[in-house]
């Protein structure tokens, strides 16, 4: 079970202000979320799991659309001591990932419908990287579909991690959050290779620095 997986049901709202909430939100065309948000528009009832920064907007857009939604934030998980198990010769983080997969990416069964990814692949660990791929594979149902950003290059000083809001149009709005360090660039090539598994793949590209895909389950 995830140790931050929080539900709600379609009708609620969440209005919980944070120290992040204050922080300025800049608009940007997704043409991603506009495939998406058509696909959740013309489908009520699906189960949507929110990878990232608990956003209100996200969990009110989403269930007033009639969906069921979960958050859960694997960044912040992936970076707690609890999940580091020593260094290697080269003094390099170990990390402990069949027990990070068991306590943060099992679901006790439950199946999504959609994934909202973002860019949590450009910032996790790299040991990481495969099993949440994997796991999330694992766990969404046949033609589920998983929204994922990626940076096209490796500028750390210049790549912050944002939390990622939804809006009812096809902009998404970017709020700087915690200060996660950029990871890797995934080249087009690595990210068919990482989702081999996965049955179809959709990209958008963007003239931001910033790809976007649609991988289909």
């Amino acid at each position: 079970m995830l140790s931050r997986l929080f539900d709600r049901q379609p009708g609620g709202a969440l209005d919980h202000p944070t120290q992040l909430t204050r922080a300025a939100r800049q608009p940007r065309h997704s043409g991603g979320w506009d495939a998406l948000r058509k696909h959740l528009v013309a489908n009520p009832g699906l189960s949507v799991l929110d990878v990232g920064l608990t956003s209100a907007a996200n969990i009110n857009l989403l269930t007033e659309m009639g969906h069921n939604v979960y958050m859960a934030d694997l960044l912040e998980d992936a970076y707690s001591d609890e999940w580091r198990s020593g260094v290697d010769e080269d003094g390099k983080p170990v990390w402990d990932v069949e027990r990070f997969v068991e306590q943060n990416l099992s679901f006790s069964g439950r199946m999504f419908d959609v994934v909202l990814l973002w860019m949590t692949l450009d910032y996790l660990p790299e040991p990481l990287i495969a099993p949440v791929v994997s796991s999330l594979h694992r766990s969404m149902t046949m033609g589920g579909q998983m929204l994922a950003f990626f940076n096209t290059k490796l500028i750390p000083d210049l790549a912050p991690y944002y939390r990622l809001h939804l809006t009812a149009t096809d902009d998404i709005e970017l709020q700087l959050a915690q200060p996660y360090r950029q990871q890797r660039a995934l080249t087009n090539r690595n990210i068919e290779r990482l989702f081999a598994d996965w049955s179809g793949l959709k990209q958008f590209l963007a003239k931001d620095g910033v790809s976007e895909s649609i991988l289909y389950r």
